[in-house]
């Protein structure tokens, strides 16, 4: 089987928008866009390089899918990933099943993306990366289709944008499984699912009466 596994830049504050430049979605009146390129070292690059070290089709939601086909293509053979994602399948979320998608290997998941995603997660193949793409993303976790997170987060809080996770996810327990830290103060860790949430208690086991009154105040 296939995996999707969610590779994503936060700021502490979970928010993942626009992290790349000014004009890459200043949707909402986010002015901060551009905001993890001062904190990109040798160690950024080298845990980038890793994520994309093993096989992968992208998976992309539409306006994501749109800031890389007006970008990627034009790299330039200097830039290694330009070529990559070439040649790579892009797998696109997109309300318009009829929409033309231009750049080489680029397909549509169809009207239902629940349905795709559950079809090509069932087949042997390259494990399927989502870069970006936020409101997929909450797609990706309502359904619990979600495999491994690659979690980069920055030493900033940006107070408003788009967020890693909305409302609705399925509750999941993660295993942290590689960890590392920036020179510039970027926590990169690599989560992979395990198991269901479970819980346990600090509390007294004969709780006192007046936390017995704190709780009937809560009904």
């Amino acid at each position: 089987m296939r995996k999707i596994i969610v590779g994503a830049f936060i700021s502490l504050d979970g928010i993942m928008q626009a992290p790349g430049g000014p004009h890459e979605d200043p949707v909402g009146g986010f002015y901060h866009g551009g905001w993890a390129a001062p904190y990109f070292d040798e160690t950024m690059g080298q845990a980038v390089g890793e994520m994309f070290s093993n096989p992968f089709d992208l998976l992309l939601g539409r306006k994501t899918y749109d800031i890389f086909a007006a970008h990627w293509p034009y790299a330039g053979s200097g830039d290694p990933i330009g070529p990559l994602f070439d040649r790579i399948t892009k797998y696109v979320a997109t309300r318009n099943p009829s929409l033309k998608l231009d750049w080489q290997n680029s397909r549509p998941l169809g009207s239902d993306t629940v349905a795709a995603l559950g079809e090509l997660k069932s087949e042997e193949g390259a494990d399927l990366l989502t870069q970006g793409s936020t409101d997929f993303l909450q797609t990706l976790f309502r359904n619990d289709l979600v495999d491994e997170l690659h979690i980069s987060c920055f030493p900033i809080v940006l107070g408003k944008g788009k967020r890693l996770f909305g409302d609705g996810a399925v509750p999941m327990a993660l295993k942290l499984v590689g960890s590392k830290v920036s020179g510039t103060g970027v926590t990169i860790s690599k989560y992979v699912r395990n198991g269901p949430v479970v819980t346990g208690s600090f509390e007294f086991e004969q709780p006192t009466a007046a936390e017995l009154e704190r709780r009937r105040k809560l009904t």
